[in-house]
């Protein structure tokens, strides 16, 4: 029997998604140019990280959006 294939991490996928429009793309294009983003993280460290930097509501909300997002594929 075969495995399914490993899932991209979170953080890479979040970075990857630096062409979309809207709050998930913001937050894309934003985490880019951070050298300190947890690109190898899951969501909950990418939670961790913006608490860590004092990150607004919007930035949570987008988040939850890219999880949701990222869950379904």
């Amino acid at each position: 029997m075969r495995e399914p294939p490993a899932r991209q991490p979170f953080g890479q996928w979040l970075l990857a998604q630096k062409e979309r429009k809207g709050w998930i793309g913001e937050l894309s294009r934003a985490f880019k140019a951070d050298r300190n983003f947890p690109r190898l993280g899951d969501p909950d460290d990418i939670r961790k990280y913006l608490r860590d930097v004092r990150a607004e509501g919007d930035a949570y909300e987008a988040l939850d959006d890219a999880e949701l997002d990222w869950a379904c594929l």
